[in-house]
């Protein structure tokens, strides 16, 4: 069992002069712990490179704190406050279209008013065989569990309900697929017979609803702790059209009151459907459109804008038949926001300049950090670099499993994952949220992924297994560090202020420098990417796998990001209908799939990946053009380029981009390097191949390499591609004098300089 007793996060990742950033921390087995904010320079703890590099700042953070555990609840439900004529009902019917997705897990909760504690109330549940079932309890200890005794089948839809009629004792419970063509995994030939039930019962316990319990959608109320409400039960699966009527329907009525909401006995009735627009539908209200509007809150994000009962594969975009995605898919590991109390707070001075920081804290032999990124006031620059920091793609990796979770993580990697500590407890510490490379425990894939929680992929010093050294966060330090080491002066911006600011965040700028793996964008971002190039801005890719995914920010809570994957290199694959991103309405997948493939925005797009080692450059007859040729002042013609590094030994690989002038790549832009002997563990990337076939790896695949682009843009700009994400780790070799470094620094001081470009 791995341990780590202090954790800790910040409310935001991009805070500027004047703004105040909160911190929670969790700290575990001490008293105390103390806390200083520190800059980041250098993550790496490789013994043949730098080493770790931090600068700590004087500030009225450092000190003494007090330490405490804060705990994390995973699992998404909706909460419908109490309201009398929740808790004074007496005779009741509840009825819901299910799409159980784990019916063998366990208790969960469909639609309860019922209270753990007390052993009170009524609910719709899923019993620990499988089966639907209704529980009742007086408050006195006397509990009826009435339940139809047939397993529900996973992954199929059921209409399922159940009525109590006080007045006679009478109990009935309904459990009866709903198969059409294209709603549920089984066609409508499999025989569901066996799944079908309808009871009846007698009953003498008259449920006490006035328990105080809120009534609760995919789950029920376990307890109350510190005021806080804390749910048991979580369902897996989808609900949808859920209602709660004041006596006992009769079957044919409980089908009508689910089109129909006008009828006088309805209690509620939630549509999951209300509020979709063509702008998509990211509120976690829930509204009930009887006239009782007893509207309720989605909790930890359940997923939004998924097929329902009836979705009949006539239209897979959820704003254009809002009727047929009446669904919301709940996981018992959804997780939004850990919820954890403020423990300090720090606002920005006027004189600290912009670059990534951290508040460290440290208990004993225990460490942490909270990293966040000081940028400028909005509105100015304080220099003429910036450095995009690639936050959405930091976030939709943050806390995945794959190493414990990919039965295949062997042969995707062509080695042995080696996992460290904070892995180890990311895979016994499930409730701190998955990545949008996992899937849930129900098998489906995750599309949100949010910041506001630990995240320990996302930590100096942290080594990832996905790269023979560092990926992502760390991987970017690498390049912080050379900036810093050769005495440029640069601002840090981060996605989600690009997102939010548009192209009015670049324009002060004369260079913008991206990290080494920008991957997720959202239409906002690509949008200002492409006016800032196209105004005469001089853009430096210096990663590998940028511009792929389409992702959108939630329009309320830049914290959390969405996502779609079908039609690319994926790890999960959306479900048919499931395409469209809830948020915004648009279309998911690959930007490639929308017709603004890669090679539009930097000259190179995914090509292959791979894992086991990374490999080197060589100069291309374009790299002595005399448009290109300061490019590689200080270089021989013949000399290896990036031979060497501390990711993979090389400064091409992991993930690599290729020109491609069918798919954008500009008529006149000049590859300048390419690389070459690349392992068999590198594979031509799935949305490149028409079949599969022999010789696709970099053995014997010549279109497996890495090209090195460069290309003018209109009023003065340009466009360098370096296509790799590996190319950054190689910048140190050699106390920074090497190949990489010289061209990188060729490149950005001629950029950031007025004179024009040949």
């Amino acid at each position: 069992m791995s341990k780590i007793n202090i954790l800790s996060y910040s409310d935001r990742l991009s805070v500027a002069p004047g703004e105040t950033i909160r911190f929670m921390v969790s700290c575990e087995g001490a008293d105390r712990y103390d806390a200083d904010i520190v800059r980041l320079i250098h993550g790496d703890t490789n013994p043949d490179g730098p080493g770790f590099k931090e600068e700590l700042i004087e500030t009225t953070v450092s000190g003494s704190y007090p330490g405490r555990k804060q705990v994390t609840y995973s699992g998404s439900y909706v909460l419908v406050p109490d309201h009398p004529l929740l808790s004074e009902v007496e005779s009741l019917s509840l009825q819901a279209m299910i799409w159980p997705s784990t019916p063998n897990k366990g208790v969960q909760g469909l639609l309860t008013k019922w209270s753990a504690t007390e052993n009170a109330g009524y609910g719709l549940f899923i019993d620990e065989n499988g089966c639907v079932a209704l529980w009742l309890g007086d408050g006195e200890g006397r509990i009826e569990k009435l339940t139809t005794g047939k397993p529900l089948l996973a992954k199929c839809w059921y209409f399922v309900g159940a009525t109590l009629d006080t007045q006679s004792g009478q109990v009935c419970v309904y459990q009866e697929p709903i198969v059409s063509a294209a709603n549920s995994k089984v066609s409508m030939a499999y025989p569901l017979e066996s799944t079908t039930c309808a009871i009846e019962h007698s009953t003498s316990i008259r449920p006490v609803a006035d328990n105080s319990a809120p009534l609760i959608i995919a789950g029920y109320l376990e307890r109350v702790e510190s005021g806080r409400t804390i749910v048991g039960g979580h369902y897996n699966g989808k609900i949808d059209r859920p209602r709660l009527s004041n006596r006992a329907l009769t079957r044919s009525e409980m089908e009508s009151v689910v089109q129909e909401v006008s009828n006088d006995s309805l209690i509620a009735a939630w549509d999951f459907a209300f509020g979709i627009t063509a702008q998509g539908i990211a509120s976690s209200k829930v509204i009930d459109k009887s006239p009782n509007m007893l509207h309720g809150e989605t909790i930890n994000l359940p997923v939004r804008a998924m097929t329902g009962y009836n979705w009949k594969s006539e239209e897979h975009n959820f704003t254009h038949a809002p009727e047929q995605y009446g669904a919301i898919h709940f996981h018992d590991d959804d997780l939004d926001d850990a919820r954890w109390e403020v423990d300090f707070e720090f606002t920005i001075p006027d004189n600290l300049k912009s670059g990534l920081y951290a508040a460290r804290l440290r208990s004993g032999s225990d460490e942490d950090y909270a990293p966040f990124y000081i940028r400028p006031k909005k509105g100015t620059a304080t220099a003429r670099i910036a450095l995009l920091a690639p936050t959405a793609s930091y976030m939709a990796y943050a806390n995945d499993h794959l190493a414990t979770n990919a039965v295949v993580a062997e042969l995707l990697l062509s080695r042995t994952p080696v996992m460290y500590s904070k892995d180890l407890y990311l895979a016994e510490h499930r409730e701190f949220g998955l990545s949008t490379y996992d899937t849930h425990s129900d098998g489906s894939g995750v599309c949100y992924s949010s910041r506001l929680r630990p995240i320990l992929s996302m930590k100096p010093k942290y080594r990832s297994y996905l790269s023979p050294s560092l990926w992502q966060f760390n991987a970017d330090l690498h390049f912080i560090d050379w900036l810093t080491e050769m005495g440029y002066e640069f601002d840090v911006i981060t996605d989600s202020d690009l997102h939010t600011e548009g192209a009015d965040l670049l324009k002060a700028y004369k260079v913008v420098l991206t990290g080494t793996h920008p991957e997720y964008y959202s239409e906002n971002m690509l949008d200002a990417i492409l006016t800032y190039q196209q105004g005469g801005g001089r853009f430096m890719y210096m990663g590998g796998n940028g511009f792929y995914w389409v992702i959108a920010y939630h329009p309320e809570n830049t914290n959390i990001i969405e996502i779609r994957r079908w039609g690319g290199t994926q790890p999960w694959r959306a479900q048919p209908g499931e395409h469209y991103l809830s948020f915004t309405g648009e279309l998911g997948g690959l930007w490639r799939n929308r017709g603004i493939a890669p090679q539009k925005i930097v000259g190179t797009g995914f090509i292959a990946q791979g894992s086991d080692v990374c490999s080197y450059y060589r100069r291309q007859p374009d790299s002595f053009n005399a448009k290109a040729a300061w490019i590689f002042e200080g270089v021989g013609e013949d000399e290896l380029i990036g031979d060497f590094g501390l990711i993979g030994g090389g400064a091409a690989g992991l993930e690599i981009d290729i020109c491609d002038f069918e798919l954008g790549t500009p008529p006149h832009a000049l590859v300048l390097a390419s690389s070459e002997d690349h392992t068999n563990g590198y594979w031509e990337v799935v949305e490149e191949l028409y079949f599969n076939m022999p010789g696709l790896s970099g053995v014997e695949n010549p279109r497996v390499r890495s090209d090195m682009v460069y290309y003018t843009t209109p009023n003065s700009g340009a466009v360098f591609s370096v296509s790799s994400i590996a190319w950054c780790g190689s910048l140190s070799h050699n106390n920074y004098d090497n190949n990489v470094s010289r061209i990188t620094n060729n490149v950005l001081k001629r950029f950031m300089s007025d004179e024009p470009l040949p």
